[in-house]
């Protein structure tokens, strides 16, 4: 009987042991990055309003999921007037390294042209904050970063406009061409409805997951993960107006208001891809 004690205690002991060290692995693997990723996106060079919108973006999550680290070398696709930009440059000042991989423009298309000015403005008047930033143009003729040079791409609520113009299988070319083997893409987008089929323009702004991942593994990445950091399941999808019927947008103006910024932002896939070591 003591023997059995003996050998049950051992046993206890060893059990403990295996978790206590399974404890310890998994904080080794939790970013060390993760409070220096917080305080950025608590910082007072952001805006409220940009603040206020964190509840369905979820910076400091989904850029944790994607594995960043304040060493790296990250490419920004699209940033858009820079809402991302106002995490990721403060994030890599003085460690890493940022390249934004900014649309070529469209002077037919004021609203694009107005995004692409509000973010030079956000660049030159803050260089303490944005003066590293190295800027780029995603176009068929140049490279988005140096051949091999970055550690992360991240594109956000951009496929349904690569699409648009017709140019997603060489936009995620540039992608992968700019990524060391190994490097991870991450990709956020409006989530379709699997029930209905494709536009393959992505005319309303959303775009299925499968047909992302499809898109995606064309260009030779591999799908590493999944994530619902950005889900949002009161998104109905099935707006008049697309995706922009909801907030920020709010395309129908005061039609409706209450009842589509009740349901928040549009439901978003977040993807890990990886550019396999060879």
């Amino acid at each position: 009987m003591i023997a059995l004690r003996t050998s049950s205690a051992r046993l206890l002991l060893m059990l403990g042991f295996f978790v206590l060290a399974s404890f310890a692995a998994r904080a080794e693997e939790t970013p060390a990055q993760d409070g220096r990723l917080n305080d950025v996106t608590a910082g007072d060079h952001r805006s409220e309003k940009n603040k206020a919108r964190d509840k369905y973006r979820h910076p400091a999550e989904t850029l944790t999921f994607f594995g960043i680290r304040p060493d790296m070398t990250v490419v920004e696709i699209y940033p858009g007037r820079g809402w991302y930009t106002e995490v990721l440059a403060p994030y890599l000042k003085g460690n890493g390294t940022l390249y934004a991989a900014e649309h070529p423009g469209d002077p037919s298309y004021a609203p694009l042209q107005m995004s692409l000015d509000a973010f030079d403005k956000k660049i030159k008047d803050a260089p303490e904050l944005y003066g590293d930033v190295k800027r780029t143009k995603l176009t068929k003729e140049g490279d988005i970063a140096p051949s091999g040079s970055a550690d992360l791409v991240v594109t956000f609520r951009n496929v349904h406009s690569l699409m648009r113009s017709g140019s997603e299988q060489e936009a995620f070319a540039a992608m992968f061409k700019a990524l060391k083997p190994g490097g991870v893409l991450g990709v956020v987008q409006h989530r379709g409805d699997p029930n209905v089929k494709q536009d393959p323009k992505g005319g309303k702004g959303y775009v299925n997951e499968d047909y992302v991942i499809e898109l995606v593994e064309k260009a030779g990445f591999e799908l590493a993960d999944k994530s619902e950091i950005n889900a949002n399941p009161r998104d109905t999808k099935d707006y008049a107006k697309g995706v922009w019927t909801l907030p920020p947008s709010l395309r129908l103006g005061d039609e409706d208001r209450d009842k589509y910024v009740a349901i928040g932002e549009s439901d978003r896939m977040t993807l890990k891809f990886v550019k396999p070591a060879q």
